[in-house]
C-alpha cells in the first residue's frame, strides 16, 4: 500500500485499527511513535547495486489508554513527514513489536489496516540458476524406475 492510499483511507475513517496477519487487533490504545523514510542501498547477490525506499510507521503499545490516536492526527503527521523528510509515495512498511521488531506489509480492508506478512526473496534469480517458475512437469511422462515410490511397494 502506497503512501496516498493510506491517506485516502484515513480521510474516510472516524477510527483507526491496525489488523496483524492473526486476526488479532492492535491494542486501541497504539501510538504511531515514528514516520520515517527508510533507504536501502545494498549489492544483491547476483552482483547487481539496489536502492529501495519505504515510508515506515512505527507502532508502540503505551500504559496511556487515554489517547487514541485519530485519523486526522496521524494524516497530519504523515504530511508534515512528507514535507520534511521530503517523503514520496513510497510504499508503506510497518514496524509492531513481536518476539523482536516485527516488519510488514499494509494493506486495507475497507475498515482496518491491514498488517501483512513480509517474506525474503533472491533478487537474482536468473544468476542464481533458480527458475521463475517450477518446471512443469507432465506426469503421465514419466516412466517407473526400480527407484520410484509405487503403490504398494512398501517405499511409503
Amino acid at each position: 500500500m502506497k503512501l496516498s492510499e493510506v491517506k485516502s483511507a484515513l480521510g474516510k475513517l472516524e477510527t483507526i485499527a491496525f489488523q496483524l496477519p492473526t486476526g488479532e487487533l492492535v491494542p486501541t490504545h497504539f501510538h504511531v511513535t515514528e514516520v520515517g523514510k527508510i533507504t536501502k542501498h545494498f549489492i544483491d547477490c547476483g552482483g547487481t547495486v539496489r536502492n529501495e525506499n519505504v515510508a515506515n510507521f512505527q507502532l508502540w503499545n503505551a500504559d496511556d489508554y487515554n489517547h487514541r490516536l485519530h485519523p486526522e492526527k496521524l494524516f497530519s503527521i504523515i504530511e508534515l513527514s512528507e514535507k520534511v523528510l521530503e517523503l514520496g509515495d513510497f510504499e508503506v512498511e510497518v514496524e509492531y513489536q513481536a518476539e523482536t521488531i516485527g516488519k510488514f506489509g499494509l494493506d486495507f480492508d475497507g475498515v482496518n489496516f491491514l498488517l501483512t506478512s513480509k517474506q525474503t526473496d533472491c533478487l537474482a534469480k536468473e544468476k542464481c540458476g533458480i527458475p521463475d517458475q517450477k518446471p512443469k512437469i507432465r506426469l503421465a511422462t514419466l516412466q517407473a524406475s526400480e527407484e520410484s515410490c509405487a503403490p504398494g511397494s512398501g517405499c511409503c
